[in-house]
């Protein structure tokens, strides 16, 4: 023991030797002359990520080394290399592009830019593959995108217009952050049309964090986020025409261009309609009537230094009515116009080669005529957005540092009560951090100081574990908050001037922890997924003096459960199989526990397709939906269970395919159970009931789509 203190002695004079002679080791990696950014480099026991310029530094004893070099869409790079001693060296290598395969992709929305299968924070991507066959079955709207993506649920909120808004893992719709490129072009709170209104011909990918990402982007994530990536130049021109046997048409037209290699654009126009449907002949509108046009230019700009700028503008006109007879033989009438316009653009500037400047900008403003029987509605919606952020690379340390601003706004003619000016200024950090070749884990905290609610503090935090090449683990939990405003399910289906009171309302606070295994070999891919979360101080819409009162609820609504999905990929054949069980309670107003209404316990999916490229594609969709518990239903406690059957089907014929969709073959509608209406409206004037089941039963649509350049 006496010993100890000489023996410390010579380790640290040894460990101190050893790092005196350490040399400097610059690799490079290069394709066609370019460097390649976010090149995983392993030299040794060390990993590294390349800068912009393609570059990674180590500091590493001389001798010789196994060196890995990694980057999706290129050749892994296996070899050795020796470091002679006391000289600094530099080394290039030359990587090979090679195809990548569809599920290889690379994520934004977690700003570090990795490939899926290197992010720490599970991020769910439907690929362009998938956008493609959802494409020809709705091709005015991401409804059935995201609906049919495991733990997504795309609720119809209103009988009268078809509103609906997206539900993550059985949390209200009001908590789901929708963006574009990171921008929040939809509002800072997309209402229940806006997933309606998005024609999906322009997006590239779609990636899902599910569960609270405040810690990302704010209050309006409490529940998740969904990001929609657009589509690049690429010298293409498309026009897809469509018709249904419901009355619905669409005219898509796609149009993008490399007008050199530093600039490009992007156009998507469309326009969509639908006659007014009565299917149960009950005199009041099933499917309400609706016209709509969309404009959306993007145009691309890249520097010789690869700094990078995106500038897009959208435009969107609807015109929706819908309503009907009512049980007292009264008409009640809804209808609502909608005009939407929106400027955005991101930009990213190299400072060097492992330092960059990130900006997002984006305003919105909606407007809103909406008549509510005999009662008027006029309102506006505004959101203003920056952000600037520093981004790097040091060593195995990805992190990012910025600061952002947004301004939500709502005024109205008539109900000038509930108007309302919040502004968040933010700061957010984030480090991702490459512990090994087999583990990476992620931080990330945000403070926001909300002009109504306060300030808050979000943190998430997530690893990524690889036991072997073919599985990985993910843990990750992260808490989050959500600013109240008047808008829930039911204010947007009767209208503000039912609202009696919002008083004294505090935010809404998330708590969630998730934990993902995933197993990749060859040909099939299989994950489980268990997730919880908790939030404190819901806020609830009661009956109050013959209308409604936002209040907030005590006690804390909990929601677990799990997803597992089963994939089988085999050249032309895919074939996916996904089951979801929500397990949610609530905290009852008058004390007590209840079930979470409009949450289906159990969900399950079979998709099975069949793709020849230049010969076309079929597939068989199957999905089950099981009860949900129902609240304030005249009719039952309940829902029914049902089974959805889809066929698709496209052939190719030069530059036309042809598409045929028969949807909902088991015809499931609400209406064939129970009526729409209520043989009395509640004491806040609601007649409707909520929507479990689809309105519209089977439907065939189809058409053409043809390429034109």
């Amino acid at each position: 023991m006496r010993l100890t203190p000489f023996v410390v002695l010579i380790f640290l004079f040894c460990g101190t030797r050893a790092a005196a002679q350490d040399v400097s080791v610059r690799i490079r990696a290069i394709h066609d002359r370019e460097g390649i950014a976010q090149a995983r480099v392993v030299l040794g026991a060390q990993t590294q990520l390349t800068g912009e310029t393609g570059e990674a530094v180590f500091r590493i004893a001389p001798g010789r080394h196994p060196l890995r070099i990694e980057r999706l869409g290129f050749v892994a790079l296996a070899d050795s290399v020796t470091i002679a001693s006391a000289r600094d060296t530099a080394l290039t290598f030359e990587l090979s592009a090679e195809a990548i395969e569809a599920e290889e992709v690379i994520v934004e929305s977690t700003r570090g830019e990795r490939r899926i299968q290197d992010e720490p924070t599970k991020v769910e991507v439907v690929t362009r593959e998938e956008v493609e066959e959802k494409l020809l079955m709705t091709p005015g709207s991401i409804s059935m995108l995201l609906n049919e993506t495991s733990g997504l649920r795309v609720q119809e909120t209103s009988p009268a217009l078809g509103g609906a808004m997206i539900r993550i893992q059985g949390l209200q719709g009001r908590y789901t952050q929708l963006l574009s490129d990171g921008l929040p072009l939809y509002g800072g709170q997309t209402g229940s049309l806006g997933v309606l209104q998005i024609p999906p011909m322009d997006l590239a990918q779609v990636e899902v964090i599910k569960g609270a990402a405040s810690a990302l982007y704010g209050a309006s994530a409490l529940g998740g986020v969904v990001n929609l990536i657009s589509r690049r130049p690429a010298n293409e021109t498309e026009l897809l025409l469509n018709q249904s046997t419901r009355g619905g048409s669409d005219a898509v037209f796609w149009n993008s261009r490399e007008l050199n290699e530093r600039v490009g654009y992007t156009m998507l126009l469309s326009g969509h309609m639908q006659r007014s449907q009565d299917i149960d002949g009950d005199a009041w509108i099933d499917m309400a009537e609706y016209e709509r046009l969309v404009a959306r230019p993007r145009v691309f700009i890249r520097s010789a230094g690869g700094s990078q700028l995106m500038l897009t503008a959208g435009a969107m006109v609807e015109s929706r009515d819908g309503g009907g007879t009512v049980a007292d033989g009264s008409t009640l009438d809804q209808t609502l116009d909608t005009r939407r316009f929106d400027v955005g653009g991101t930009a990213r500037l190299l400072l060097s080669e492992s330092r960059v400047m990130d900006f997002r900008s984006s305003a919105s403003l909606t407007s809103h005529n909406h008549v509510y029987g005999a009662s008027a509605e006029n309102d506006r919606h505004a959101t203003i957005f920056g952000e600037a952020s520093l981004r790097g690379s040091d060593g195995a340390h990805l992190w990012v540092i910025g600061a952002a601003l947004q301004r939500d706004a709502y005024s109205a003619d008539q109900v000038k009560t509930f108007e309302y000016e919040f502004w968040v200024p933010s700061l957010f950090a984030q480090d991702e951090i490459t512990l090994s070749e087999r583990a990476v884990a992620s931080f990330s905290v945000r403070g926001d100081w909300h002009s109504e609610y306060g300030a808050f503090v979000a943190p998430r935090a997530a690893l990524l574990l690889r036991p072997t090449a073919e599985s990985s683990v993910r843990l990750a939990a992260g808490s989050g908050y959500f600013g109240p405003t008047p808008f829930t399910e039911e204010t947007e289906e009767v209208g503000l001037a039912r609202l009696v009171s919002m008083d004294d309302l505090k935010a809404e606070r998330a708590r969630n922890i998730a934990a993902d295994l995933n197993w990749s070999p060859d040909l099939v891919e299989a994950n489980l997924s268990l997730f919880g979360s908790w939030i404190h101080d819901r806020v609830e819409a009661i009956e109050s003096s013959g209308g409604l009162a936002l209040v907030n609820v005590r006690g804390a609504t909990e929601t677990y459960g799990l997803e597992t999905l089963l994939r089988f990929r085999r050249k032309p054949f895919v074939a996916t199989a996904s089951y979801t069980y929500v397990r949610a309670t609530q905290a009852a107003p008058d004390g007590g526990r209840e079930i979470v209404p409009m949450v289906p316990r159990h969900t399950a999916g079979l998709v099975a397709m069949i793709e020849e490229h230049d010969v076309g594609r079929a597939g068989l969709e199957v999905y089950y939906t099981g009860r949900q518990q129902l609240e304030d239903n005249p009719f039952r406690a309940q829902s029914r269970r049902n089974v959805i059957v889809g066929v698709l089907m496209e052939k190719h014929f030069g530059r036309v395919r042809a598409f045929l969709n028969l949807e909902n073959l088991t015809n499931v509608r609400q209406s064939r159970f129970d009526p729409l209406i209520r043989s009395e409206p509640t004491s806040y004037g609601r007649w409707t009931t909520d929507l479990w089941a689809p309105v519209e039963g089977r439907t065939i649509n189809g058409g053409v789509r043809i390429t034109l350049n």
